[in-house]
């Protein structure tokens, strides 16, 4: 059984022995590590890539610019609209699919452009072992190379690789683009998706870790990990999450007493890290605070 070390070796030998490499690269940790080793490997051949779009939190954005920074990695950003397809707007199940289409070819675009022969995506080993993943299908159709499952590093050895590496993202939560954010069958609409960008920004300004604000058609369901509900229950945040909130156009806010959880309304697969976002039907919502006439 190969160790870590060794599995991490034998990635960056693979890509070294490619021409160039382009990574789709969300400055999650799982694109971080392969961007890190491919940057090893191959210098300035190594280039990262970054899609912006609506769905894309601004916050994310810049999270991945430094990231690339940290790297040292070539980083560029091109940009795109989830929205200009009608497949993706209408949310059914196959929503990631449609939206890693567009993503990926993006990136494929790129790479031509930049006469690169090999597009990498930080799909790991757990993720194929996570289901029915729409994301992945679409990374098979557009034959993207996802090193970190070929040689079989799932997500914990990830994160271990980023902390030897000291990558400040070895212990960043999943992040899912926004729009996993719309229960299934609701239409996706920039409008949703600022709001709950903005939503968002208010619990990151809080000090909150993993979190999620859910849209249910102008319900906005607060998700926060375990260990943070008492912070959640803070009669100060209360008020400042339902004044900024309903100001957001939320005709009511709420807090989920389950807590955060991957998959609480969307279609799973929706996340270039790896995180799950398959439909718990009984989890909608759990605790309202009244809100503002």
């Amino acid at each position: 059984m190969a160790t870590v070390a060794e599995k991490a070796r034998a990635l960056r030998d693979d890509l070294a022995e490619r021409e160039g490499v382009l990574i789709a690269f969300s400055g999650g940790v799982d694109s971080s590590v392969v961007a890190a080793l491919a940057h090893d490997a191959l210098g300035e051949d190594a280039v990262a890539c970054t899609a912006k779009s609506e769905t894309l939190p601004e916050a994310e954005l810049d999270d991945a610019k430094r990231v690339a920074d940290e790297i040292g990695i070539r980083h560029e950003i091109v940009s795109f609209s989830e929205l200009d397809d009608p497949d993706f707007v209408a949310n059914d199940g196959d929503r990631c699919y449609h939206c890693r289409t567009m993503r990926l070819g993006k990136m494929f675009e790129t790479a031509d452009e930049l006469g690169i022969p090999v597009v990498c995506d930080g799909t790991n080993a757990s993720d194929a072992d996570s289901g029915h993943r729409p994301g992945m299908q679409a990374v098979e159709e557009l034959d993207a190379y996802s090193p970190l499952l070929a040689h079989g590093i799932d997500k914990d050895e990830v994160r271990q690789i980023a902390d030897e590496r000291d990558l400040s993202v070895a212990d960043k939560p999943s992040m899912a683009c926004l729009s996993s954010r719309i229960p299934t069958g609701l239409e996706v609409t920039e409008e949703k998706l600022s709001r709950v960008e903005q939503a968002e920004s208010l619990l990151r300004q809080w000090g909150f870790s993993q979190f999620r604000v859910r849209d249910h058609d102008g319900l906005a369901r607060i998700e926060v990990a375990e260990d943070e509900l008492e912070t959640a229950l803070n009669p100060d945040f209360v008020e400042s999450a339902r004044d900024h909130m309903t100001g957001l156009g939320f005709d009511h806010v709420t807090l989920d007493l389950h807590g955060y959880q991957t998959g609480s309304v969307s279609p799973e697969g929706d996340d270039e890290e790896g995180e799950s976002d398959e439909p718990l039907v009984e989890d909608v919502f759990s605790s309202e605070y009244p809100t503002a006439e």
